[in-house]
């Protein structure tokens, strides 16, 4: 058992941190999906954390990110005495460095195989599988929501990793990091590819890929191995490299 009572608002550290220092988890949020088996107190959402109940667990720490959880909820939580780390990810080498940082502060005993293994697939060359297209790049729009419509904007994690793969985020030098785009403008659009992650809106066959032209290809990828930065990293690269590549068969 780890020493240090732990609390994660953030469903991607949850699994490093229950994957690295099994025990440490006393409570994590509604949407912290894996491990699958994780057994631990629920205390609300990313964005609507329960304050009192997190306090009353008396954690010695709580993990958090500046762009999924709230500043209110965390000033509360500091407010409240309890010590917050909080993370800030908008590329793949501070999702690594972060990933160190917050496993130390847990109590892992160092560096766990799993990141070993995530930073060699994404970082020696070469890293097959990635690039995805390695006879030329592709220009692509990534929604991540639908009523209204949103995209991945600048400086984002997932826009990272799939440049490193090959594709290029077609609203990557926008002034907003996720700007609300109209429909008609994403089907205007000089696109080689549009790629529909799972989550946050949980785009399927049948949700999602109607509405572009059924000339454009579209790629429907797991949101957790495009967003997610934990032990999911180190099967990423032939998760998404696989889907990209189905789409445009």
């Amino acid at each position: 058992m780890a020493d240090i009572r732990v609390i994660s608002l953030v469903p991607s550290l949850t699994e490093a941190v229950a994957t690295t220092v099994p025990g440490a988890l006393v409570g994590a949020t509604d949407w912290c999906t894996h491990p699958a088996d994780l057994d631990v107190v629920r205390i609300g959402g990313t964005k609507n954390p329960d304050v009192p109940a997190i306090v009353a667990l008396a954690p010695d720490l709580v993990i958090a990110n500046e762009e999924e959880n709230r500043a209110p909820d965390i000033a509360a939580l500091r407010a409240a005495g309890i010590e917050v780390l909080v993370t800030e990810v908008r590329d793949l080498d501070e999702a690594f460095r972060e990933l160190a940082r917050v496993l130390a502060a847990c109590g892992a005993a160092g560096r766990p195989q799993w990141l070993e293994r995530a930073e060699a697939v994404w970082l020696d060359p070469p890293c097959p599988p990635c690039p995805a297209f390695p006879s030329g790049r592709l220009r692509a729009a990534v929604p991540i929501w639908r009523r209204p419509w949103m995209v991945l904007g600048r400086d984002t994690f997932a826009g990272d990793l799939l440049a490193r793969l090959g594709v290029d985020n077609a609203y990557g030098s926008h002034a907003e990091r996720y700007p609300r785009v109209p429909l008609d403008e994403l089907r205007a659009a000089d696109l080689d590819l549009v790629v529909l992650p799972d989550e946050p809106y949980r785009f399927t066959r049948e949700d999602g890929p109607e509405a572009f032209p059924t000339k454009l290809p579209v790629a429907l990828v797991s949101g957790r191995h495009l967003t997610w930065y934990g032990p999911s990293l180190a099967e990423a690269p032939a998760v998404l490299g696989e889907a990209l590549r189905a789409a445009r068969r």
